[in-house]
């Protein structure tokens, strides 16, 4: 009977230390959030340049209508050095934009929809990740984000070796909240506080020198939301980077028409870690782009990027491909 009995005994605290050892694990396992992962913020309609802003505004009332399809390759992978997960393995998405300008002024506005965010579920590091499914069936909204942005060129003309500017941008999340942020489409609901609103000011500069063209910036991206230490997730607000050169072509003679070729390098870092090694992002994208030059009627700009992430993390994915089209007008007025 004693016997029977420490038996019992033994496998009760067996079960127990198994119950604690199953809890203790369940409760280490936390569920990730999801996001805006997205970090190609691309430029104003008519500004050149998908990223950077050639700040070439001029004349009297103009604008611009663009529209950019942009695919991404493994944009969210996460490790904790033994266990690798891609969270988001491909992303897929349709920005339509337009801008009105004056002089050396633009005001615009832009709306993105994802065509597909697709990736993989699992558990990396103690955080238990999601995958997202995103098709044009099932898209949350059919314009998840809406942006508004002003330029303004203070220093230069729109043709000189040099000139600097200042930009803001302002995103308003749309959409279904809640599957928004599961899909890594926004970093929260709308709310009243600033944790679903989004803020950008940029320092741009530009210039034309002979056959070389260039710009970049130095920016600050309003972004309350930090989920430190989940592997690969915002760390608040981020300082933003870029610089592009192209080599101007005029390939067909008598035709007020040219070729644009040239590296578009750009990224962010979270501030409260400043180029750290897993809260830098850094991409690369070779452009090419073909414009009409004259000031007299409506002109159509296509352009064709590739690339990748030169330190894919934080949101830089493996490759990138974009696609845009722009019709511009500058009046000579």
């Amino acid at each position: 009977m004693r016997s029977s009995s420490s038996r019992r005994t033994l496998f009760s605290i067996v079960v127990a230390l198994m119950m604690s050892v199953w809890t203790s694990s369940a409760n280490a396992q936390q569920m990730a959030q999801g996001f805006e992962l997205e970090r190609l913020y691309t430029s104003a309609p008519g500004a050149s340049w998908f990223v950077m802003d050639s700040l070439d505004m001029h004349g009297g009332l103009g604008g611009a209508a663009s529209m950019i399809v942009s695919y991404a390759r493994n944009p969210l992978r996460v490790s904790d050095g033994t266990q690798h997960l891609t969270v988001v393995s491909d992303a897929a998405f349709l920005e339509l934009g337009c801008a009105a300008t004056y002089d050396r002024f633009r005001l615009y506005a832009s709306f993105a929809s994802p065509l597909t965010v697709q990736g993989n579920s699992g558990t990396v590091g103690g955080y238990t990740f999601t995958a997202p499914s995103v098709d044009p069936s099932s898209a949350p909204d059919a314009a998840f984000h809406a942006r508004v942005g002003f330029d303004a060129r203070i220093v230069g003309d729109h043709a000189s070796s040099f000139r600097m500017g200042l930009g803001a941008q302002f995103w308003i999340p749309g959409g279904s909240p809640g599957s928004l942020r599961e899909n890594y489409l926004s970093d929260g609901p709308p709310s009243d506080s600033l944790g679903a609103y989004n803020a950008m000011a940029r320092v741009l500069f530009a210039g034309d020198i002979g056959l070389l063209t260039y710009a970049g910036h130095l920016g600050f991206h309003l972004r309350p939301l930090d989920d430190s230490p989940t592997p690969e997730s915002p760390r608040g607000s981020e300082g933003l980077f870029g610089a592009a050169a192209g080599v101007k072509v005029s390939p067909w003679a008598g035709q007020r028409v040219r070729l644009v070729l040239g590296p578009e390098v750009f990224g962010t870092t979270a501030l409260r870690s400043f180029l750290g090694a897993h809260t830098t992002g850094i991409e690369a994208l070779a452009t090419v782009r073909i414009e009409g030059t004259s000031d007299d009627a409506p002109q159509l700009r296509f352009r064709v990027g590739a690339g990748g992430g030169l330190d894919p993390h934080f949101g830089a994915p493996e490759s990138r491909v974009v696609l845009g089209i722009e019709l511009f007008e500058f009046s000579s007025n």
